[in-house]
């Protein structure tokens, strides 16, 4: 068979496909329930698991006799692997169907974990956490898809909104329980949770979807496509999280990283905008709607994802909080967000998605001025407030911006619009990491300078300090490390106020990208997908 008859072929065969699955009704009752409950518990499991380790590092990393520092590839690894096959979900999912795919990503993942809680040294365990990410990269936007089928068109928003609060939960439960469990528990079981809730979530999703697969395709293999993916998600996911430990660019293996990650990236570019079946699908971004969505969505991802590591490090570092109240302090900004999400997802059939995004990106710049204020006097309620107000920010963000993205698009092309479209949220998310960090650390060493120039001998108020230190019987030694003491905290606060300031203008920046998507109203978004 001539290549092109064989494109053509392929090309049939994806559009019956799309229109065997467009032709399959919405579910109904019970069995929808069933189903949301089966999509959900896989995802939440999914999202905590990328975050449950973070907390248990220590633990992890003394019980295998290695650093903390060492120990951070755990975390690394999962987010390379996982960077990599998220946006491959297009692909496989004409590969393999929907359901199968899903369902195996499932399983593969419980197997995976089951591995991770029998490591026998850190090695072990990396190379678990690899495998681990790698199978469950096409969970996330395959259950966003599935999601979206089992609903009506004129419930598209609530079907969103269902599947962005297990998202929305994820994270925050992630490191309570995985606290949780390191202490009072051996360190494996954060692993070892996942294996009853997964094989129950892959069964159930098979018994209620498995009639509702799409068709498969059998489309070449983009091989070189496929490396180039690999080298460059790889090496900048590598060289973001690392960067900072190793002072970026003055390693030499971070600069190897960054020219590598920029060459295999334009050839990425290059070759996937001319191969006849890529391996990811970037003519996505020819579309208004999904450019427009997906770049707002994942930018204020990034500025968002770095205030979630910030606040905890600042808490903990400069102010003294423990990890337990570190955690109190920025709990409450699950509340409003559950309770908001539903009602979200209702209006979504009666406002613009932009408006409801607009009202996001605005709560999101206020809560960063209030942050902005903040000074090494605040307390435990004024730094919860801005926190439960993030509620209805999160509750507001995810949904109308998901809608938009994948507004105006043929149902086959879903899957791969929704794994793109979280690819491109990942790796902003760390980027946010990597420059919020890195950031902080220069802001407050600059800071740090500024205030020991007045902070020497000579200068009045110094001499006033430094005299009733002494007459409270304080060496001149003693005194001095207590006032530098207080200067770091002053430089660490000012600087955290800073990148506040800074993601304020930003968010509001943002809302003009909002305002480029032409979403059909009054369908939910992804209601509104063409045939």
């Amino acid at each position: 068979m001539s290549q092109a008859s064989a494109s053509a072929q392929a090309s049939e065969n994806s559009h019956a496909g799309a229109s065997a699955a467009e032709a399959l009704s919405p579910l109904e009752g019970r069995v929808r329930t069933f189903g949301t409950i089966a999509l959900s518990a896989a995802v939440f499991m999914n999202v905590l698991d990328s975050s449950i380790a973070n907390v248990s590092i220590p633990t992890i990393a003394g019980d295998l006799g290695v650093s903390a520092t060492q120990g951070t590839w755990v975390i690394t690894s999962f987010a390379v692997a996982n960077a990599i096959t998220v946006p491959l979900t297009g692909w496989l999912t004409q590969r393999f169907g929907q359901v199968r795919l899903f369902v195996l990503a499932v399983l593969l993942f419980v197997a995976t974990s089951w591995l991770c809680g029998l490591s026998w040294s850190l090695e072990s365990l990396v190379f678990f956490r690899v495998l681990q990410g790698a199978v469950s990269g096409p969970m996330i936007p395959l259950s966003q898809a599935l999601m979206l089928a089992s609903y009506p068109r004129a419930k598209a928003g609530m079907a969103l909104a269902l599947w962005s609060m297990t998202i929305l939960v994820g994270p925050i439960a992630g490191p309570v329980l995985g606290g949780w469990i390191s202490d009072n528990y051996a360190w494996s079981w954060i692993f070892y949770i996942n294996i009853p809730v997964g094989i129950l979530a892959g069964w159930a999703s098979w018994q209620i979807y498995k009639t509702r697969d799409s068709r498969r395709v059998k489309l070449p293999i983009d091989r070189m496509g496929l490396f180039l993916l690999v080298v460059w998600v790889g090496s900048l996911q590598v060289m973001l999280d690392k960067g900072k430990d190793l002072d970026w660019f003055g390693s030499p293996f971070i600069a190897v990283l960054a020219i590598v990650a920029v060459i295999a990236f334009v050839y990425f570019i290059i070759w996937e905008l001319t191969a006849s079946h890529p391996v990811v699908d970037l003519t996505l971004f020819a579309e208004r709607n999904f450019s427009a969505g997906t770049v707002a969505l994942s930018i204020a991802y990034g500025v968002f994802f770095g205030t979630v590591v910030l606040l905890p490090l600042w808490l903990q570092n400069t102010m003294g909080y423990t990890a337990t109240w570190a955690g109190i302090a920025l709990a409450p900004v699950g509340v409003l967000a559950i309770i908001l999400s539903p009602v979200v997802g209702k209006l979504m059939t009666r406002l613009d998605p932009r408006i409801i995004a607009t009202v996001a990106f605005l709560v999101f710049a206020l809560i960063s001025y209030m942050r902005a204020l903040y000074n090494t006097q605040v307390d435990l309620f004024a730094v919860m407030l801005p926190t439960f107000i993030q509620g209805i920010a999160m509750a507001t963000f995810f949904i109308p911006l998901t809608a938009i993205s994948l507004s105006g698009l043929r149902h086959d092309r879903i899957p791969a619009a929704a794994g793109l479209t979280n690819f491109v949220r990942l790796v902003c998310g760390a980027f946010g990491t990597s420059i919020t960090t890195t950031l902080w650390d220069n802001r407050a060493t600059l800071h740090h300078s500024q205030l020991t120039e007045v902070a020497r001998p000579g200068e009045p108020a110094f001499d006033h300090i430094m005299g009733g230190l002494t007459h409270l019987g304080l060496t001149h030694q003693q005194g001095a490390k207590l006032l530098d003491g207080i200067i770091n905290q002053q430089a660490y606060t000012m600087s955290a106020t800073d990148f506040f300031y800074a993601s304020a203008i930003l968010f509001l920046v943002l809302i003009s990208l909002i305002w480029l998507a032409r979403p059909k109203t009054g369908s939910g978004g992804h209601a509104s997908a063409a045939h």
